[in-house]
């Protein structure tokens, strides 16, 4: 089986993004990493050294250090595809995030967002 293309990406390359989407939203850089903390268990210090490492996607989600068992509770749609009914692990914990990002940027509040 062939890699999707977005493994081999850098994570630095998309945080950007991540960042750019929620601030016209009126959101703000300290609540992307506080999502990306709460998917994955990195403090600000691991996530910054991702980040100046350029660490692929498939990398970034292997390393993390405590994936919250609460991101099964992500349900939804990014990209037309159902989060919840992505098969394959590395995909699934890409689209959680793109998930997570969209619900910051609609809005919505960081309780609800991080599944308190």
């Amino acid at each position: 089986m062939t890699k999707h293309k977005i493994y081999t990406m850098s994570f630095a390359k998309v945080y950007p993004h991540y960042i750019t989407k929620a601030e016209r939203k009126g959101r703000t850089k300290a609540e992307v990493d506080e999502i990306i903390s709460w998917l994955t268990g990195y403090g600000q210090e691991e996530l910054e050294r991702q980040l100046k490492n350029e660490t692929d996607f498939e990398t970034f989600f292997a390393e993390a250090p405590d994936m919250n068992s609460s991101r099964k509770l992500i349900k939804g749609v990014v990209c037309g595809v159902r989060v919840e009914d992505i098969k394959e692990s590395t995909m699934q914990e890409i689209r959680y995030l793109d998930k997570l990002i969209d619900e910051l940027a609609k809005g919505k509040a960081m309780e609800k967002i991080l599944r308190k």
